[in-house]
């Protein structure tokens, strides 16, 4: 256990922030993964739409630096090539 008072209350921020992170990155994989089963049932509307906000859920975690943002890039480019490929086969 840290002795300094800096210290103390960096732990505090840290476990703050590591909480912060751990619901953002959740939020993201419910998201992806509410968009998956849309996809898999073949209601292609409702994969549209959970696709959008599956976008906004990607983006907005990379600008609080949670994740990098080329990862949310590449993330939601592999999203885009399962909707087209969905909307395509239909």
């Amino acid at each position: 256990m840290a002795n300094i008072k800096s210290a103390k209350k960096r732990i505090k921020v840290i476990a703050k922030k590591t909480l912060a992170n751990k619901i953002r990155k959740s939020e993201v994989k419910t998201a992806i993964r509410r968009f998956e089963e849309a996809i898999t049932a073949g209601n292609i509307d409702e994969a549209t739409s959970r696709f959008r906000f599956a976008e906004k859920k990607l983006y907005q975690t990379a600008a609080k630096g949670t994740i990098h943002m080329n990862a949310a890039a590449r993330k939601v480019s592999q999203l885009a090539d399962k909707l087209n490929a969905a909307v395509s086969g239909k």
